[in-house]
């Protein structure tokens, strides 16, 4: 399993276009071969902060989602992009796992 994390800081009055200009992007990486789980959220504590959090089968099903992503053109009626003030994700290989009881 593969598991992608990540933090973006924007201005809090842009949050929620932010989140919005990802939705369609959100629901298409759910549909994708191995997508387990795909959301960004607000930090309901910290009003300039939303988590991503995605979880994939393979490498091979992220590496796909990724090429995917980088070659997809642009939609014809998004919203200008909001700035982002910064952004950190990062890509964890998951060697074994439980549920937590």
């Amino acid at each position: 399993m593969r598991i992608v994390t990540g933090v973006f800081q924007l201005d809090p009055s842009d949050v929620d276009a932010f989140l919005e200009s990802r939705k369609a992007a959100m629901k298409n990486s759910r549909a994708e071969k191995g997508c387990l789980e795909y959301v960004m959220a607000a930090d309901p504590l910290d009003p300039g902060r939303v988590i991503l959090s995605e979880r994939w089968e393979s490498r091979a099903d992220l590496d796909a989602h990724i090429a995917a992503m980088r070659s997809a053109p642009p939609e014809p009626d998004a919203a200008p992009p909001v700035k982002m003030i910064s952004r950190e994700v990062w890509r964890f290989e998951v060697v074994s796992s439980e549920p937590m009881t």
